[in-house]
């Protein structure tokens, strides 16, 4: 199997300070979104524990483009203990055969054009497929599952400071825009609902936005653009003022609060998962990327183009993680600064494909 020295890197740093792994020996997971960013992490950090620390973690990954997948996982098709489930969430009913232990459900639509175009799509996606994979996680008798939500579950909080997870806010339920955030807090409900009426043991991530070494190539999201116009010596454009408040969390940090969670998180609970350091605006950030790694090429431009782009409305917002670091203090928290997610981002995406090597 090969692997990218940065991931592998990342992937050493989770195995050395995240205490509760060895629990997963064994162990089958379901993971749904295989082949978006988080997904597609999580199933080769699994594969990587199998290789580096002989766990024997069979893996299913949810997916709906088998050469999309190919593609993604091209270097672990060979990996005996992983599989790939062709299934379009939102279709019905999920036909996944022998033992399933573990589900991490993040298989959602978070590009901004589609939640504005294709916004039916968008909430039958989220709410019905979250349903199925509720379902079969009953079915399968689960030892725990966990829902990756969004910080655009809060709406806008009208809150002077930190946002903890009972200040949800204000949503224009007129704006089919609304229909991303909206469907995401129905699907909270929905995994509460089965906890109270199933027994299920499934908790609900509510993400801040997550970047870093292990990005896909048709990554196109903002932190993905500002890197690669400062590696290709080019202006970062903004087409909105970028007055927006951004909270961040480092891949590897996520993909390790993630498991952590399969075992402390408390059933129909809600946790902020961010690194509570990684709190500033659009236009801040993107002038730290240009004054860290501008390399004295690149600067910021606003562009406010005339067209609805579907960017979101401006978010004042700082997530608060002390409900996660109370429940898991003692065996996660964050550690990757903004300046290092990008450079280590920056690293991959200029590497990626010359320093790929054997374990």
């Amino acid at each position: 199997m090969k692997i990218n020295k940065i991931l592998q890197h990342d992937f050493d740093e989770i195995i050395a300070s995240n205490k509760i792994l060895d629990k997963f020996k064994d162990s089958t997971f379901l993971i749904t979104g295989a082949t978006g960013l988080i997904g597609s992490l999580m199933i080769k950090f699994l594969m990587y524990l199998n290789d580096k620390m002989n766990f024997n973690i069979r893996v299913i990954g949810l997916i709906r483009n088998q050469d999309k997948a190919n593609q993604i996982f091209k270097d672990y098709l060979s990996e005996n203990n992983l599989k790939f489930l062709k299934h379009n969430l939102g279709s019905g009913e999920i036909k996944c055969d022998g033992r399933v232990d573990y589900i991490i459900h993040g298989a959602s639509i978070t590009q901004s054009k589609m939640m504005i175009e294709k916004p039916v799509e968008v909430i039958k996606i989220s709410v019905d497929g979250t349903k199925e994979v509720l379902d079969l996680a009953v079915d399968k008798k689960v030892k725990s599952m966990v829902y990756i939500s969004s910080m655009e579950a809060y709406g806008q909080p009208d809150v002077s400071g930190k946002v903890t997870e009972n200040d949800l806010g204000y949503l224009d339920l007129t704006n089919p825009r609304s229909g991303y955030p909206e469907s995401k807090r129905l699907c909270e409900v929905l995994c509460s609902s089965y906890v109270s009426e199933f027994g299920l043991s499934v908790s609900s991530a509510r993400l801040a936005q997550t970047f870093g070494a292990g990005v896909l190539p048709t990554e196109n999201r903002v932190f993905a653009q500002f890197a690669r116009s400062v590696i290709n010596g080019e202006d970062i454009v903004l087409h909105t003022q970028g007055n927006s408040e951004g909270n961040y969390i480092y891949t590897a940090d996520l993909i390790s609060a993630l498991l952590t969670m399969l075992i402390y998180a408390e059933p129909g609970q809600a946790y902020n998962v961010t690194n509570e350091e990684n709190h500033m605006t659009i236009k801040e950030m993107a002038e730290l990327v240009v004054n860290n790694f501008g390399n004295g090429k690149s600067k910021v431009i606003i562009d406010i183009p005339k067209e609805n782009m579907g960017y979101a409305p401006d978010v004042k917002m700082w997530l608060s993680n002390q409900k996660i670091r109370k429940l898991m203090g003692k065996v996660w928290k964050p550690s990757v600064n903004l300046v290092e997610m990008y450079r280590r981002l920056i690293d991959y995406l200029i590497n990626k494909n010359v320093e790929d090597y054997e374990i």
